[in-house]
C-alpha cells in the first residue's frame, strides 16, 4: 500500500545525521518559490492569512530560497515537519529499516514541492495547498499541480506493486489529487472522539491519529488493507457499524484536546 499525509506549517530544524534525497518536483518548487518571492508583505498576509511577524518570516525564507541548496540549509521532510500529524508519525524514532520502507511507501503532499518522500530535502517554507497563488497555470495551486500528483502517485504505486492508496491527508491536500486521473483504490480512515452526545471528529486528535496510522502501516509493513481495522494506537478501535468499505471509522473515548 502507498500512504499519503499532509505537510505541516510548523517546522523543526534540528540538525540530524541523515542522508537526504532530492524531491521529484524540485524544479517546480524553485519556480513557485520565485513566484512567492515577488509577493509583498501585504500579499503574503492575505494569501495565507498570516500575522505581520509570520509574513516577514516567510518573506525572508523565500528571499533566501536557493536553486541549488547546500545540505546545511535543508532537512529531510518527514523530520522537518512538526505539526499534529507528525506528533503521531514520530518519524525521528523510526529505525533505519523502517525509514527505508517509508521512503518507498509514504508520500507527503506539498503545496510547494508537490509530492515528497520522507527523506527528500526541503528548505524552510510555508505554502498551503489551498492558497490562491496565481501562476501561469491558473489561479491557485490546484490549477498549478493539476494531474501531476495523480500521475506521480500512480507511478509510485506501480513501483511498489500496489493498487491501494491509504489517504491520511487532509481534504485541503488530497483535494489537489485529481480523482479522474488516479488509478488507485483510495481508503480514507476516519478518526472520531466519542462524546456523550455522539462521536465526532476533533481536528487535533484526527490529525495526530492520521500520522499514527501512517506509522502503524510503516512499522508493520502492511500490504493488505483489511489489516487496517486492527489499528488501536492511542485507544482507537474500529467501529464496523459506522464504517464504509473504503472509509473505516475508528472511535475512542473523548478527552479534552490540548491547547495548540
Amino acid at each position: 500500500m502507498l500512504t499519503v499525509i499532509s505537510p505541516a506549517k510548523r517546522l523543526d530544524w534540528t540538525e540530524r545525521n541523515v542522508t537526504a534525497t532530492e524531491p521529484a518536483y524540485q524544479d517546480d518548487a524553485i519556480r513557485l518559490a520565485k513566484t512567492m518571492r515577488n509577493q509583498t508583505l501585504g500579499e503574503l498576509k492575505k494569501l495565507m492569512d498570516l500575522s505581520d511577524d509570520l509574513a516577514r518570516l516567510n518573506r525572508d525564507r523565500y528571499r533566501v530560497f536557493s536553486d541549488t541548496p547546500e545540505a546545511d540549509v535543508t532537512r529531510p521532510a518527514a523530520l522537518a515537519f512538526a505539526g499534529d500529524t507528525y506528533l503521531g508519525l514520530e518519524a525521528a524514532s523510526l529505525d533505519k529499516d523502517e525509514m527505508a520502507w517509508a521512503q518507498d511507501h509514504l508520500r507527503i503532499l506539498s503545496g510547494l514541492y508537490g509530492i515528497l518522500r520522507p527523506l527528500d530535502a526541503i528548505q524552510p517554507y510555508r505554502l498551503e495547498m489551498g492558497s490562491r497563488l496565481k501562476t501561469r497555470r491558473g489561479k491557485n495551486l490546484y490549477d498549478y499541480w493539476r494531474d501531476q500528483l495523480s500521475h506521480a502517485l500512480n507511478a509510485q504505486a506501480a513501483e511498489i506493486g500496489t493498487s491501494i492508496l491509504v489517504n491520511c491527508a487532509s481534504q485541503e491536500y488530497f483535494g489537489a489529487v485529481a480523482s479522474k486521473a488516479l488509478n488507485l483504490r483510495v481508503i480514507t480512515p476516519v478518526f472520531m472522539e466519542d462524546k456523550s452526545s455522539a462521536p465526532r471528529i476533533v481536528s487535533f486528535f484526527a490529525k495526530k491519529a492520521r500520522g499514527a496510522m501512517a506509522r502503524y502501516i510503516i512499522q508493520r509493513r502492511l500490504t493488505d488493507p483489511t489489516a487496517l481495522i486492527e489499528f488501536d494506537t492511542g485507544g482507537y478501535a474500529y467501529c464496523e457499524e459506522m464504517s464504509e468499505p473504503d472509509k473505516p471509522v475508528f472511535v475512542r473515548p473523548y478527552t479534552t484536546a490540548p491547547n495548540t
